[in-house]
């Protein structure tokens, strides 16, 4: 158990890399992929995606389909997923929501143009038709946390007065609001995005890796080893 000021060991069955919200830049995703294939000293190095891999940027659907064609990698849950999930389920209640936080531009992504003239239900029809069957079920089946060792992997963090298997969802793909205040006292390490950060950093036992990459053009990620931990960061275009 950690004490108040003492940073948790880091135990990982073998070396993670995690990386933090995409937001639809493919261009920065390839790039970040790149990079890690070939930091990799062998092909026992987990590969963690936070979550967020869809919405605000162009290229929802490239990351979707590149993500699904990486069997080794490993993706999470996040509120956006959640959000367009719970929009193909609902539209008329959900689709203001999703499309105010960014769903229009996954939609212009799967070549879905006239957003502002189309009822919810219209557009929830077509997505549902370019997404397939396959997307769906894929996006669907995404786990809410991923653990090894002393690392727990989440996309907004965990309440930090749960137990990992003890937490609910809400918290996991939304935040819970003592996260970022209240330290954990049971040795664990939260590896996190949801929050943007000017930076990926550790401290307090988390580690934050959401640099807000569809808006900066800097895309983040952590390698967790026993050895301590690093961080990883590819660049593009900025939006303004």
């Amino acid at each position: 158990m950690t004490t108040e000021g003492i940073e948790a060991e880091i135990i990982v069955e073998r070396p993670l890399y995690v990386i933090g919200d995409i937001h639809g830049r493919l261009d920065l995703l390839d790039a970040m992929l790149e990079r890690i294939y070939a930091e990799r000293a062998t092909d026992e190095a987990d590969i963690v995606v936070l979550g967020d891999m869809i919405d605000r940027g162009p290229d929802s659907f490239g990351v979707l389909d590149r993500l699904r064609e990486l069997t080794e990698v490993i993706c999470l849950m996040g509120n956006h997923e959640h959000m367009m999930l719970n929009f193909l389920q609902d539209p008329a209640r959900e689709g203001a929501r999703w499309l105010r936080n960014g769903g229009d531009a996954t939609l212009l992504s799967a070549g879905i143009s006239k957003i502002g003239t189309t009822r919810f239900e219209e557009l929830r029809d077509q997505l549902t038709m370019r997404l397939r069957a396959d997307r769906t079920e894929w996006l669907a089946s995404l786990p809410l946390i991923w653990k090894s060792g002393s690392v727990a992997v989440a996309h907004a963090g965990l309440d930090p007065r749960r137990a990992p298997d003890r937490q609910v969802e809400q918290s996991l793909i939304w935040g819970h609001r003592k996260f970022l205040q209240t330290r954990r006292k049971d040795g664990l390490v939260v590896v996190h995005g949801h929050w943007p950060c000017e930076a990926a950093h550790y401290a307090d036992g988390r580690v934050s890796v959401d640099t807000w990459a569809w808006k900066t053009g800097r895309l983040s990620a952590a390698r967790i080893s026993a050895s301590g931990i690093s961080f990883l960061e590819v660049t593009g275009h900025s939006v303004a």
